[in-house]
């Protein structure tokens, strides 16, 4: 736990290094100094052109599905953005509803793993290695779940059950709680980025679908209690958001993995269900 820490903190100090060389940036220092309206202009087409330049480059090296994986993967983290928009004139939701949309999210993305990451896993097992299918998909299964078991004991966080009433106050918490929600963001979009790879734009769409609407109240579920603590009502969006932007990443190394390697797929099938 300690080493995690400090881990956490020696990032946390390189990224606010960084972030103070790019405000001392004389290009940034003259951007920011133009009116509002030029410079918001100049960001939006720097982040266009960037976003070109990455999907140009995995079009040149992939193709399209990698593309579309990525993007559909993008779009299933920006869900939580989504979600997190009632933040911005709700300060609370009672917690029937809560757990009722929980639940529903939850049997969504129950149903998309078994029918678009082990029913085809097990397809594909088979024609790989026939008669074995099963016992491919079930090891990915293990390590995926033990990759999650992993993580959730090696990074310090705290699960939406332990943010009761007595204690949603406490801002460690609050944080140890968003930390939890990114954590388990990363092999989700890792799912969705394998389904795509499976070449099945199909079943790719479903899952991409039912991760996006599961992050949605997971991202009302991370800017509620930052409001609560006197966040800014959009900075919490933003940071809600952020959490699902962990996504994109894991849909981009599963993607790209079982469409260079192909008899990866029924393994990365198994693991991404098992996470």
């Amino acid at each position: 736990m300690s080493t995690s820490v400090s881990l956490m903190r020696h990032c946390q100090r390189i990224l606010d290094n960084q972030y103070c060389r790019m405000k001392a940036n004389a290009t940034v220092q003259r951007i920011q100094n133009l009116p509002p309206c030029k410079r918001y202009s100049i960001w939006l087409g720097l982040f266009l052109a960037a976003q070109g330049l990455i999907f140009g480059l995995l079009y040149l090296f992939f193709g399209w599905v990698v593309v579309i994986g990525f993007l559909a993967s993008i779009l299933a983290g920006l869900a939580t953005g989504l979600g997190a928009l009632p933040a911005l004139w709700l300060k609370e939701i009672s917690n029937t509803l809560f757990n009722g949309l929980l639940g529903a999210a939850a049997g969504v993305m129950l149903a998309a793993t078994a029918f678009s990451l082990l029913v085809p896993g097990l397809h594909y097992g088979n024609a790989l290695w026939a008669g074995k299918g099963v016992y491919i998909v079930s090891m990915g299964m293990m390590l995926g779940a033990f990759f999650l078991h992993y993580s959730d004991k090696q990074l310090p966080h705290v699960h939406f059950d332990a943010l009761s009433e007595e204690n949603l106050n406490s801002l460690k918490k609050v944080w140890l709680f968003i930390i939890a929600i990114t954590i388990h963001n990363f092999p989700e979009g890792m799912s969705v980025g394998v389904s795509f790879g499976s070449g099945d734009l199909k079943n790719g769409f479903v899952l991409a679908s039912a991760i996006g609407l599961q992050n949605i109240p997971e991202g009302l579920a991370v800017a509620l209690p930052l409001v609560g603590l006197g966040y800014n009502k959009w900075k919490a969006v933003g940071i809600a958001t952020l959490t699902g932007l962990v996504e994109p990443l894991g849909g981009l190394l599963g993607v790209t993995m079982v469409s260079v390697f192909e008899p990866v797929l029924p393994i990365a099938m198994g693991f991404a269900a098992g996470a």
